[in-house]
């Protein structure tokens, strides 16, 4: 007997302005899997993940989470579920006028009715988890593009997410700074059983960290492979988009 997904997409579509962009796209994600989603520009892997906290609603087919179906649920109880799936944006989108740690802070605060004190001493404790513990008294402009993304990241995992969304994290971010970013998806699995889907044109990103990749083209997953598999796929799609097989993933080009 198959396992059942932990978050699944059935033959979703959507349209803007009457132009499809998924057509039918469906794919299932194991709990504390790694998932990237690649593809072209505008192919929808952002929307995809979008859906799956009712930032946007789909035109036709289901979205499942934990066994409950999530697209028909009205706004009023999308906010159980949000606190049981986290975003982290591609932009860091914390509040200048705040240090690290009340930026954390904020989320306990409004969630978990917590004391401002409180909610400062956990957020300190998710600043460690991201390895920005030292800097949780600094202000955002005061840190690197990847310094805030890691904070952002804290922020995102302060009231403990079960699955956590990323959306092009690495993008912007200088090679140094990927990879820890990189390394620290790796870990929210490993250690803390965080099941993670990350939207990304990254080929570092995609092919050290991953543990399965869905390619979506022309608004339907294409294929679902191991980044090993994608790379030796004689799949001619799969080969045009990524360039060819590659010794390694720093060669691979093409994203």
């Amino acid at each position: 007997m198959t396992a059942r997904a932990f978050v699944e997409w059935k033959d979703v579509t959507k349209a803007f302005g009457g132009k499809p962009v998924l057509k039918g796209m469906s794919l299932a994600v194991n709990k504390g899997e790694v998932m990237f989603i690649i593809g072209t520009s505008g192919v929808g892997k952002s929307v995809t993940i979008k859906h799956l906290i009712g930032l946007l609603r789909i035109d036709g087919g289901e979205i499942w989470f934990d066994g409950q179906r999530v697209d028909t649920l009205p706004e009023r109880k999308l906010a159980p579920l949000r606190k049981r799936i986290g975003m982290v944006f591609q932009s860091s989108t914390l509040f200048d006028s705040m240090t690290l740690a009340e930026n954390v802070a904020l989320p306990l605060r409004k969630h978990q009715k917590l004391s401002w004190s409180a909610s400062l001493d956990e957020a300190r404790k998710r600043l460690e988890q991201v390895y920005m513990g030292e800097y949780s008294e600094r202000y955002p402009a005061e840190l690197s593009d990847g310094m805030r993304k890691r904070a952002a990241i804290a922020r995102t995992l302060a009231l403990g997410p079960e699955v956590v969304l990323f959306d092009e994290p690495t993008t912007g971010l200088d090679p140094v700074s990927a990879r820890r970013v990189d390394r620290l998806i790796r870990e929210l699995a490993e250690k803390l059983g965080v099941t993670a889907i990350v939207v990304s044109h990254d080929p570092p990103s995609i092919f050290g960290v991953a543990d399965r990749v869905a390619f979506l083209y022309k608004g339907v997953v294409h294929v679902v492979a191991t980044p090993a598999e994608l790379k030796a796929s004689e799949d001619p799609v799969v080969q045009q988009f990524i360039g060819g097989k590659s010794s390694g993933p720093m060669e691979t080009p093409g994203f």
